[in-house]
């Protein structure tokens, strides 16, 4: 059955808005910073924050959608400012389906001294499958936020990357999967933050990440069914 273009935009808004109360939720984004984005399925189009407005006034009917240049294409308000950083990673990394930017304290801590999160945890290993890594010093304003994220990112495990002097940002297959990256990348920040004020932090053994990235990837929690009856 054919989804109907204007329920799935309608959809992806409400979800998109939703998503925004999660950032809130666990403490990534202070006033009105940060953003959520989605692509629009089969569809050169995208559904975004729009800038400047507070958490408490958003609504699915807020969201903008632009294309994946970041023209406006339906919204009433001003696209976020990191629209353009959004619209170059849909365009140049086909399976990415959300993007997330916050600048969440120790995360962005790590992005502030240029220093990578070292793989120490089997919570790292299982999320990001290897250190969290820093992408180049870019202003805001046009896409070369965007080409930082890409270039650290494309053939990476971590779906995180911590833009020097700036802060967090993270993929998705969805909007979800990039909202928990981001949860996920400030609490490790924060573990092995607090862990180096213990002594020196030692990164686990390769094959020991590979192993946990594995596991947690394509065994852990609920498995669904195969077309053919046999788990997936």
């Amino acid at each position: 059955m054919t989804t109907d273009p204007d329920t799935t935009l309608m959809t992806l808004r409400a979800e998109v808005c939703a998503l925004h109360a999660e950032l809130l939720r666990w403490g990534l984004v202070a006033w009105t910073s940060g953003n959520v984005s989605a692509r629009v399925p089969g569809r050169d189009l995208m559904v975004i924050k729009p800038s400047g407005l507070s958490y408490d006034d958003l609504t699915p009917e807020s969201m903008i959608v632009t294309d994946l240049h970041g023209t406006v294409v339906d919204g009433s308000h001003k696209p976020s400012s990191d629209t353009a950083a959004h619209a170059y990673v849909y365009r140049n990394m086909p399976e990415v389906g959300g993007v997330v930017h916050t600048h969440s304290p120790y995360a962005t801590a790590w992005s502030a001294v240029g220093q990578p999160i070292p793989c120490a945890i089997t919570a790292m290993g299982d999320e990001f499958g290897d250190d969290i890594p820093v992408g180049p010093f870019a202003l805001i304003g046009d896409h070369s936020i965007g080409e930082g994220i890409v270039a650290t990112l494309k053939g990476h495990r971590s779906p995180a990357v911590l833009m020097r002097q700036h802060g967090v940002f993270t993929i998705g297959k969805d909007a979800k999967a990039a909202v928990k990256a981001a949860v996920m990348c400030e609490d490790v920040a924060r573990t092995v933050h607090l862990a180096r004020q213990l002594g020196p932090v030692t990164r686990l053994e390769a094959d020991a990440i590979d192993r946990l990235y594995d596991r947690y990837q394509n065994v852990y929690g609920q498995q669904k069914p195969s077309t053919d009856g046999v788990t997936a």
